[in-house]
């Protein structure tokens, strides 16, 4: 008899917004931890080193959610000039990896996200990517 797979079934979803912020505040937004609580719902505050200066390799902190959520976090790739970070992310034994990128758009900006982890928690985190990134590519930012 077969026992139940050791890890859950994989998966990768790609997340994206088109907006009218410009491109480089865009990435601003995206790239610094001090900003990310101001575009997305689900990060009340981040604690890092520097969380004013940009995200870069090898940056560790934590990120806290609603209810007293905390995921801890590891910056893995920056690549400033094609704007691009990944990170790695944990609450448990529960983990994600996704890969971040800002594209210019017509004078506009695309922003995305390719999250990649367990099946169920990627399904369950992509409604709230989703919001980020809608305010994130905001013309102004949400209040």
């Amino acid at each position: 008899m077969r026992g139940l797979p050791s890890r859950p079934l994989t998966t990768t979803v790609t997340v994206a917004a088109t907006g009218g912020a410009d491109a480089d505040e865009v990435w601003q937004r995206y790239s610094v931890p001090a900003r990310w609580s101001q575009w997305s719902p689900q990060i009340s505050r981040v604690e890092c080193p520097h969380p004013s200066a940009g995200v870069e390799p090898g940056l560790r902190g934590v990120v806290h959610g609603p209810a007293g959520v905390t995921v801890r976090f590891t910056v893995t790739d920056v690549d400033v000039g094609a704007r691009r970070w990944s990170w790695e992310v944990a609450a448990g034994l529960a983990r994600l990896q996704m890969r971040h990128g800002v594209d210019d758009a017509a004078g506009s900006a695309r922003a995305w996200v390719r999250i990649t982890g367990a099946l169920p928690l990627v399904v369950a985190y992509a409604p709230a990517a989703r919001l980020a990134l809608g305010r994130l590519v905001a013309d102004r930012m949400p209040t």
